[in-house]
């Protein structure tokens, strides 16, 4: 399939953003809890969804990949950048690697297109560890392999959309023995306002990391594992297990989003203000994933909070509880939320600590003041969890401590 940027499908996606903004504004805007005439804390930014949708000032595939060579050339040797995959129209998809030291943590950026703040943090992580001479670069280059994918879905992001761009009938031509079989749920006929067809890649997912797609296993449901149909989610799937091959075990995921631009802190020195990031453990179901254990015995959901409770220290610690960039709270996660095909909960039943970062707002919902905002939490975020895994202090921390941090409005009991 060829590229599909031309200047129809952008002028399409313009006409139809004004009128998803609309349809959206009126359930985002007055979901409970929100009021449209919310006031504002001081220097907090907007939440109001943008009339006109842009998206420029972000990163294209085209500049990601500019950005990376530049960056690997310049760090003499200390940043490696491989092209891992391919996208479904055919775009590189890239891992950038630093480090060589024995704890892993792997990080995607823009899984959903149309969610690239952590792209730009990436970027900058990775231009940072490759060139900086401290001695705490130093001690991390030695302790931490550190792997970045800072755009997964190069189709989608092209777009402005979240889904990728892949028809069913590729995909069965990837899996003829699907000839016969049921479309995948999580395959859409059309995707923000865009007439072109695709998955969504973050249910694409399956711990088993050497399953083969197959037709009793379609159409499957929300709560099941994916079926690695996209080759976008297979990359991702591809780097998990060399590096696990390499080293032993990836310690550490962290996958990158964006969220609602509306939600508030509810408890704490924030409450009341509008939250920066939220933060999750995987949803694998009732009591912490009881139903997996049996077949995934290297699950450890108090890892997964440890980790997550290590990001947001790190950020309240470099910002100060007072300040807009460490509105942190956790992310909605009621007891029984169950996604097993996310590359998070894919990943955990595997053995590995994952770490779900939701940004408020999309990205061509911010404006520039706010987009170096958020980015520079996201870059904060991922560094206080490089630093933890680099002087052991990640496992030092209490993971059910976790819960202890404010949520953004929804209800923790459990009946």
């Amino acid at each position: 399939m060829q590229p599909h940027t031309t200047s129809t499908i952008l002028r399409s996606r313009r006409a139809m953003a004004a009128a998803v903004t609309a349809a959206l504004a009126g359930s985002i805007l007055t979901a409970p809890g929100v009021s449209a005439a919310a006031p504002e804390g001081p220097g907090e930014g907007s939440c109001k969804v943008a009339e006109d949708p842009s998206w420029s000032g972000w990163s294209n595939h085209e500049q990601v990949g500019e950005r990376l060579a530049q960056i690997e050339r310049t760090s003499g040797g200390r940043v490696d950048v491989e092209v891992v995959g391919r996208s479904s129209e055919g775009r590189e998809l890239y891992a950038a690697r630093v480090g060589t030291g024995d704890k892993v943590l792997l990080v995607t950026s823009a899984i959903h297109g149309n969610e690239r703040t952590g792209t730009e943090a990436l970027l900058n992580i990775l231009k940072h560890l490759g060139s900086a001479g401290d001695a705490q670069t130093r001690q991390i280059l030695n302790e931490v392999t550190f792997v970045a994918m800072p755009m997964t879905n190069p189709d989608g992001g092209e777009l402005n959309r979240r889904i990728n761009v892949q028809s069913w009938g590729d995909t069965v031509a990837e899996f003829p023995q699907l000839a016969d079989a049921p479309t995948a749920w999580y395959h859409r006929p059309n995707g923000d306002g865009i007439n072109l067809p695709g998955f969504d890649l973050n249910r694409d997912f399956n711990p088993d990391l050497d399953y083969v797609p197959s037709a009793a296993d379609l159409p499957g449901r929300q709560t099941d594992a994916g079926f690695f149909l996209a080759p976008e989610s297979r990359a991702v799937r591809d780097v998990y297990v060399d590096l696990r091959d390499e080293k032993g075990a990836v310690d550490a995921y962290i996958d990158l989003h964006h969220m609602g631009p509306c939600s508030r802190v509810t408890g704490g020195e924030q409450d009341g203000k509008l939250i920066s990031v939220s933060l999750d453990y995987p949803p694998l179901g009732v009591q912490d994933g009881a139903a997996y254990k049996a077949k995934w015995p290297a699950l450890d959901q108090d890892k997964s909070r440890r980790y997550a409770l290590t990001v947001a220290n790190g950020m309240i610690e470099k910002y100060g509880n007072q300040s807009k960039l460490a509105a942190i709270g956790r992310y909605l996660h009621p007891d029984e939320r169950e996604y097993a095909g996310q590359g998070r909960s894919a990943f955990a039943l595997n053995g590995t600590g994952t770490v779900l970062f939701e940004v408020r707002g999309q990205q061509d919902d911010l404006g520039q003041k706010q987009q170096g905002m958020f980015v520079q939490s996201v870059q904060t975020g991922i560094q206080s969890l490089i630093d933890g895994l680099a002087d052991g202090t990640v496992d030092q921390v209490e993971g059910d401590d976790f819960f202890e941090l404010p949520d953004y409005g929804w209800d923790t009991t459990n009946d």
